[in-house]
């Protein structure tokens, strides 16, 4: 049970780590007895004097299969946790469209960004490195790294772009939202909606990963078709929080991502007082692990789209505005192919990352915490090492275990920003793989 703390003295209403299983549900949860209303949402008086607050992550008249929202039974309302906003650094966080710089076009990889040595909170730690789409339209995705060597103290923070996919991949997180408490840990995601208010902390020391921040449609799992019901990422392995929340009174400071801004207000107390929630619109997280992949029995080598965890979808069937896809551990069975990743151009765009182990396409250079982007129409594939040994082993059962890669992938070029290219990480000769590449064509020999 949560609780209650008056003045400065800071009461947590014990960390919960209880979770809600299952994905888009309509889920309800109260940290006191009595606390959300029963057969209405809006009741004359809510119990506990409370507020009843309307979040709403889709238009009100969208479709009941995409209609997202949650009512909040809060202390104090949001309008009460405002002040007057004043546009602050945005540091190195950039939305799209951002043209500030052009690259040539070429693969990209870049080694692991280095942890400040200097205290760097979340908002100031987050480090863009592409953006694509148009945030104003609400189409696209920014592709970013956070570095956070120091938890927000007093400090909250909410997105209204787009909603915000953690990726960790070192170090854990703990972020507490209105709806409750997630922690997650490299080899877990966590899904942020836009506008839900939190508090990122840190649980075992520095923390670095990725960020995908979705602009367009709400990320929901994909559909299997043949597949059938069952793999892939299972709804059940989803995990929503319950209800937590601080009634605390202190000099704090609300921070809003806005139209590729950051604006902040001084406040004068923890606006992350929810006592009680229900709907579908909601933080969850998701342990990568509990990935089910599918994959080829007898010959050649799947589109990556079987790999897909969350995607984000378009207006156009069939074409994500984002898809999140993971390379985890499989087995890898097929007879007389080629395994890893064949050459390939792609329409979509392919930013990767890996969280730990090795990627069997690229088993140089590309180390945990690394970055490496295949934009649009631009060539790519294995290096000559994994070509020549994919190319000439014994093809027996062999299964990758300890590896954890993964892509944001999106129908929009994704434009690099000044500081990636910039940036002391960027791997200037890695455009040039592909030339090591030998000749082994020979007209007299099928």
């Amino acid at each position: 049970m949560a609780q209650r703390a008056s003045g400065a003295e800071r009461v947590e209403s014990a960390i919960r780590r209880d979770y809600m299983s299952g994905f888009g549900n309509g889920f309800e949860t109260e940290a006191l007895p009595g606390a959300l209303p029963i057969g209405r949402n809006s009741p004359q008086k809510c119990a506990y004097g409370l507020y009843a607050e309307q979040l709403s992550g889709s238009p009100f008249t969208a479709p009941r299969t995409t209609n997202e929202r949650s009512w909040l039974y809060r202390i104090r309302p949001t309008v009460s946790h405002w002040g007057h906003f004043e546009k602050v650094d945005a540091g190195f966080w950039r939305t799209a469209p951002a043209p500030e710089v052009d690259v040539p076009i070429a693969p990209m990889r870049w080694d692991p960004l280095p942890l400040p040595a200097e205290p760097v909170s979340f908002v100031e730690g987050v480090h863009s490195i592409t953006t694509a789409g148009d945030a104003g339209s609400q189409a696209g995705m920014g592709a970013h790294v956070y570095l956070v060597t120091r938890s927000m103290e007093d400090e909250y923070f909410y997105n209204a772009d787009g909603e915000l996919l953690f990726v960790p991949q070192q170090g854990s997180l703990r972020l507490w939202t209105e709806f409750g408490i997630i922690e997650i840990e490299p080899g877990e995601i966590a899904v942020i909606p836009r506008g839900v208010k939190m508090r990122v902390e840190l649980i075992d020391g520095p923390a670095r990963g990725y960020i995908c921040e979705n602009y367009g449609g709400a990320f929901t799992l994909p559909e299997r078709g043949p597949i059938g019901a069952n793999c892939l990422a299972n709804p059940r392995d989803f995990l929503t929080p319950v209800a937590a929340f601080e009634d605390r009174k202190a000099p704090s400071r609300m921070y809003v991502k806005w139209c590729g801004s950051i604006w902040a207000c001084e406040i004068d107390r923890s606006p992350l007082d929810v006592v009680a929630w229900h709907g579908n619109y909601a933080p969850y997280k998701y342990d990568l692990r509990r990935y089910s992949p599918v994959g080829p029995v007898l010959y050649d080598h799947a589109d990556p789209s079987i790999f897909t965890v969350l995607t984000s979808p378009s207006e156009t069937p069939g074409t994500a505005n984002v898809d999140f896809v993971i390379f985890s551990d499989r087995w890898l069975v097929a007879e007389n192919t080629f395994r890893p990743p064949w050459y390939h151009m792609n329409v979509m765009s392919e930013f990767m990352g890996l969280v730990y182990g090795q990627y069997d396409a690229k088993p140089q250079g590309f180390v945990p915490g690394g970055i490496s982007l295949h934009n649009t129409m631009l060539p790519h594939g294995p290096d000559v090492e994994a070509f020549e040994k994919a190319g000439n082993v014994e093809l027996k059962p062999h299964k990758l275990e300890g590896t954890m890669a993964f892509m944001f992938e999106t129908r929009f070029p994704q434009r690099v920003t000044a500081f990636a290219a910039g940036s002391e990480t960027l791997q200037r000769h890695y455009g040039g793989y592909g030339h090591k590449l030998h000749t082994h064509f020979d007209p007299t020999r099928p």
